[in-house]
């Protein structure tokens, strides 16, 4: 019970830690609430007059996507912030102290959760200004939420591995852009039935389309079928395959 204790509590530090780097961070402020509320706008009011989503309103039909291209923009902070502990000899300063080293990682995915509920939240709100009308009762949103909590902490790891990738800040902030574009390959913005065949099928079986799907069907209380379970499977394999990959690079990396 002590061992668990002593990595809770220095993990609880670190958390706090990261939590503190957003509030000072402007940068990160940007990344988590301007851009994907400036995005939403766009796409609201420049294209989606011109898209047709069968009856739904296009702000009802891309608020999903939005939120999930939001995640992954605000992972490329959790890969440049790994990447920068590296660099700058923090991660030595607390291997010399007698703290656990998985608190490290921990702290970063914890303030990626922390970044990514308030740009959801912002968002949100934003969403319901300019026409968002979700119909979904407490387990609707509770369910969206769990779906998009699960899809956070899978795509906050995978950050960080890219992170312990990285040769340094820079290059770090070059391979986070990978997860950024992931989500627009697919039903984010619009139907896949409106694409070619060929990208219709990479669109309907990659990860992140199950996570928009449901998320959507959930907020608009439209019919879920398998597009839950699909991204909560995705996912959290993901983050268990990701998990031990992480900590085994953080080893390596914090070793030289």
């Amino acid at each position: 019970m002590s061992t668990l204790y002593w990595h809770a509590n220095n993990s609880a530090v670190l958390i706090g830690r990261s939590v503190r780097h957003i509030l000072r961070s402007p940068d990160q402020a940007m990344t988590a609430i301007f851009l994907p509320v400036a995005i939403m706008l766009m796409f609201r009011y420049v294209f989606g007059g011109a898209i047709n989503t069968g009856g739904t309103a296009y702000i009802d039909y891309v608020l999903a996507g939005i939120i999930a291209i939001s995640v992954t923009f605000n992972s490329t902070s959790t890969t440049v912030g790994v990447a920068d502990d590296l660099e700058r000899g923090v991660v030595e300063r607390f291997r010399s102290m007698p703290m656990s080293s998985v608190a490290v990682l921990t702290g970063h995915i914890a303030g990626a959760i922390v970044r990514n509920a308030l740009s959801l939240a912002i968002m949100i709100g934003v969403g319901l200004l300019i026409g968002f009308s979700p119909t979904a009762g407490v387990g609707g949103w509770l369910g969206a939420l769990g779906i998009l909590l699960v899809f956070t902490v899978a795509i906050s790891w995978v950050a960080a591995i890219l992170g312990l990738l990285a040769g340094g800040t820079e290059s770090a902030a070059g391979l986070g852009m990978i997860l950024v574009f992931v989500p627009y390959l697919s039903s984010a913005f619009v139907p896949p039935s409106t694409m070619p065949d060929g990208l219709r099928a990479v669109v309907e079986v990659q990860p992140v389309t199950p996570v928009v799907d449901s998320v959507r069907a959930l907020l608009l209380g439209g019919p879920v079928g398998n597009s839950a379970w699909l991204a909560v499977l995705w996912w959290g394999g993901i983050t268990l395959v990701a998990m031990p990959v992480a900590g085994a690079l953080f080893r390596r990396r914090s070793r030289r």
